[in-house]
């Protein structure tokens, strides 16, 4: 038996990239929603947040909608690879 550790070193290599980056993209997602929470419950409290808190309200919440299509992406290419 021969094993070609070149090719498994290189699959564990990727496997771990791709799991830590999209662990961090769902992670940022989380926090990103988190924070549009959190503004917007500034927002309303009337803590002198104004236009700004809404308006980071809006990018945090785009920045979270982004990073969970990161994820979906991932596991419909997944899925992909799998059934082709």
């Amino acid at each position: 038996m021969n094993i070609d550790w070149a090719a498994l070193g290189s699959v564990f290599g990727v496997s771990l990239l791709v799991t830590v980056g999209l662990g961090g993209a769902f992670a940022l997602g989380i926090a990103g929603l988190s924070r549009a929470s959190a503004a917007t419950a500034a927002e309303d409290g009337g803590t002198g947040g104004g236009t700004g808190a809404g308006r980071q309200a809006l990018l945090a919440r785009l920045g979270a909608y982004a990073c969970f299509g990161v994820c979906l992406a991932a596991v419909a290419f997944g899925i992909y690879v799998i059934v082709a």
